[in-house]
């Protein structure tokens, strides 16, 4: 077989080799028949024993997750336990198999697709992404009701002669994940899937090469085929010829040298080379991912994504988490973080992303009632909120940050909600910090151009880069059709950047990246030449980009920056970008 190559997305980094394991959806071997009325109730017993097993099978998994496991993964465990026990996967298809006596299989795959078509209302990438969640439950509740099951070969991790396993699906839950972690699983490739994730999230925490949204891959790569995953790239080689095997064999070996290195700088400050101290932050997206940004060395938490706990609650009764559910994980992170700051943004939903899915969504999503805007149109679910978040900021230091802020109107009505939620708390003589600082995401292009504003009534900002990037293009970059033209270094993108980083350090105003540049050392040594002082970024990529850090010259960034930013050429602009990577100090 003649050796070709895929292109996906990367999300994890890394380089893994192996021979191709292929998982087939259970979903494709649904059969799909009415069942006698008779046998109307033994369906549904049929169907509720599955939920069951899936259900035990699950707290097996949560249950015997090693002591050093990564705190977020028992959270997305309990995250596809709740989806199993939510009525719209475990009520819904009983309704469907007594109203229309559709057999188990086939009322189930009805009610995922019904569920998924009302995801992909939805425009926010991350929130988007949980449809994958409740697919992955439902898959499950599949392989119970066929009788089919997803497991690897069989291999003694004893033998090293064995070749490692490449995992090739259409998808994979965590779940799956974490039960072939103690097997020869090298790495995995997906049809589906993006950067937000839970499997690309599990992915990185476990350090696992991964690349997903490859489209067909599955039907592609054969059984027992030689598999390269470049994580870095988001590239798979198929059957590649003995010269590219070594080769990325080589390049196998580097990676773990490397990081090997890397390991010994964690204790050591992020200074440059002419002693500028720089911070950095980590994101999170769950309370125990805190163990994790203080194990990778985080001087805080740059940006706390509140969606986590509106996760799950897509049932028809739609209850939201309540204050003191609010206040508890609020509360666990602040603590977790012993001291340093936790700065939490508030909720980032809207009519993209309805809380009640009968909700009719807008038109064009993107540009509708979304975040701060939907906050502000439902003032008691916002005060809830930011109750729950002050009342936190009493148990360590505490930022509260505001998504997609673009009038001064909406600015003032924020901090009037915010001085009403002190006051209530005041008169119910509940402690929380009165200094707390408020900051700004700066994520519109109308922001970044009337920046004024900001600066005039917030103590912080936080340059969101993806929705900036995606805004200023006019690119969804989850859209495969035009992601390609999404690009960190257009001038655009580059002339706000600098813009906003400049005149908040002029007006001696905290700046920080909190979105996928921060993370990415491609852009390291370009936004300490704008001037940035402030990363935040996933705690797996705060080492490189500390070892960035520590090998650049702040002087000289500055003057090759400034150079970079007159140039309006792509072109030029990616070559100045790649060789100041490359100056050695």
């Amino acid at each position: 077989m003649a050796s070709f190559t895929l292109h996906g997305i990367p999300v994890s980094r890394g380089i893994a080799v192996g021979r191709a394991h292929l998982l087939t959806p259970a979903a494709l071997d649904v059969k799909h028949y009415l069942v006698a009325e008779t046998q109307v109730e033994a369906e549904v017993l049929r169907f509720r024993d599955a939920v069951e097993a899936v259900r035990e099978e699950l707290q097996t998994i949560r249950r015997d997750l090693p002591k050093d496991s990564p705190a977020e993964l028992g959270a997305f465990i309990d995250v596809h336990t709740l989806i199993l026990a939510d009525p719209m996967l475990a009520e819904m298809p009983v309704d469907i198999i007594r109203h229309r006596q559709y057999n188990a299989e086939w009322a189930l795959v009805t009610q995922i697709e019904e569920v998924s078509a009302q995801f992909d209302e939805i425009e926010d990438p991350y929130l988007r992404e949980r449809k994958t969640d409740v697919q992955q439950v439902g898959e499950r509740l599949l392989k119970v009701l066929t009788g089919t099951a997803t497991a690897l070969p069989e291999i003694d991790g004893e033998d090293s002669s064995q070749p490692n396993i490449i995992v090739v699906a259409h998808d994979i839950s965590p779940a799956d994940m974490l039960q072939f972690r103690d097997r020869a699983f090298a790495g995995f490739v997906t049809d589906l899937g993006g950067q937000n994730s839970h499997t690309a999230i599990v992915a990185r925490s476990l350090d696992i090469p991964a690349a997903v949204g490859m489209d067909n891959a599955s039907q592609l790569i054969l059984q027992d085929d030689w598999v390269i995953i470049d994580g870095d790239g988001g590239v798979v080689i198929v059957d590649p010829s003995p010269l590219v095997l070594m080769q990325y064999r080589e390049r196998q070996a580097q990676h773990a040298r490397d990081r090997k290195k890397l390991g010994k700088i964690k204790k050591l400050p992020a200074i440059t080379r002419d002693g500028t101290e720089i911070t950095l932050l980590a994101n999170i997206e769950l309370p125990e991912d805190c163990k994790h940004a203080m194990e990778s060395g985080a001087h805080g938490v740059g940006l706390f994504r509140s969606e986590f706990l509106f996760m799950g609650r897509i049932d028809e009764k739609q209850e939201l988490p309540t204050e003191e559910e609010q206040f508890s994980a609020y509360k666990f992170a602040v603590v977790a973080m012993k001291g340093r700051p936790v700065t939490i943004r508030t909720l980032d939903v809207g009519a993209d992303k309805p809380l009640d899915t009968a909700e009719q969504t807008a038109l064009n999503p993107a540009l509708g009632l979304r975040a701060i805007r939907y906050c502000l149109a439902e003032p008691q679910l916002f005060l809830t909120q930011l109750r729950a978040i002050l009342r936190a900021s009493a148990f360590g230091p505490v930022k509260l940050l505001i998504p997609m802020l673009a009038h001064a109107f909406e600015i003032d009505q924020t901090l009037s909600l915010i001085a009403q939620a002190k006051q209530q708390l005041r008169d119910e003589k509940i402690r929380f910090d009165e200094s707390i600082q408020i900051g700004a995401m700066i994520e519109i292009p109308a922001a970044a151009l009337a920046l004024p504003m900001f600066i005039k009534r917030m103590d912080f900002l936080s340059i969101g880069t993806n929705d900036l990037i995606q805004y200023t293009l006019a690119i969804d970059r989850v859209d495969h059709e035009v992601s390609h033209l999404y690009n960190p270094l257009h001038p655009a993108v580059l002339f706000l950047l600098a813009s906003v980083i400049a005149q908040a350090r002029k007006a001696e105003i905290p700046v920080s990246v909190c979105g996928e540049m921060a993370g990415d050392i491609k852009y390291t040594r370009l936004l300490l030449g704008m001037g940035l002082l402030e990363f935040s970024m996933d705690p797996t990529h705060l080492l490189s980009v500390k070892q960035e850090i520590l090998n650049s010259n702040l002087d000289s960034l500055t003057l090759q920056t400034k150079k970079i930013l007159r140039s309006t050429e792509p072109s030029a602009i990616a070559e100045a970008v790649q060789c100041m990577r490359e100056l050695v100090y």
